[in-house]
């Protein structure tokens, strides 16, 4: 099956694909033709949560395969012993709250003078490595994309609350807009789909 996704907006593509994907049989393969790289992380990304490997081709500036067979995922069956029980290599304490996520949605923290604002978020993000409990996922969209790229005062904290467990995540149409999708510096990219996912999914959400 082949979809064309260039000039579709996120999350269009990976919905598109996942319903594809949802149709096929085992064995057959689910290609799809985007436009930017961010697209092409998106979809293998969703691939990969369903235990399915995609192969990603670039054929221009503008023009992008991703190929993602269905039936050869890696994820192990219900009751199936899973290898991956390993212990992990830091053996830090799981601190995380479960069900809990923060959205930042600004790279300033409420309304007013900008330089505030600035150092409010700066010190909200902070605090929030200081506390005993930490969320299990913060969402980064619209300029709150900004603190997760190169350049920002919060890379610190949040790659040590990355390193901690803590899931970081910044939408990719965000990262596109501003230019910054060549400075992210921790987390990964994300897409509205999985964004609206966390939120729904969550039993608290924190927004500064």
């Amino acid at each position: 099956m082949k979809l064309d996704e260039r000039g579709k907006q996120c999350p269009k593509p990976v919905i598109d694909t996942k319903k594809a994907l949802e149709s096929c049989n085992p064995g057959e393969t689910v290609e799809v033709l985007v436009d930017n790289e961010i697209a092409v992380q998106n979809l293998s990304k969703m691939a990969a949560s369903k235990g399915l490997s995609a192969v990603s081709e670039k054929i221009s500036d503008n023009e992008f395969s991703v190929k993602i067979p269905v039936g050869q995922g890696v994820t192990p069956a219900s009751g199936a012993p899973d290898d991956s029980d390993e212990e992990p290599a830091a053996c830090l304490p799981d601190s995380r709250k479960k069900g809990m996520a923060v959205v930042l949605s600004s790279n300033l923290m409420g309304h007013g003078d900008p330089e505030l604002g600035k150092a409010l978020m700066k010190g909200f993000v902070y605090a929030l490595t200081q506390q005993d409990v930490l969320p299990e996922t913060i969402l980064l969209y619209n300029s709150g994309a900004y603190l997760s790229c190169e350049g920002s005062d919060n890379l610190e904290d949040l790659k040590s609350m990355e390193s901690q467990g803590v899931e970081i995540l910044t939408c990719g149409t965000c990262l596109n807009f501003y230019g910054l999708s060549e400075k992210l510096q921790v987390g990964s990219v994300t897409n509205m789909y999985e964004i609206v996912e966390r939120m729904t999914a969550a039993k608290l959400l924190v927004r500064p």
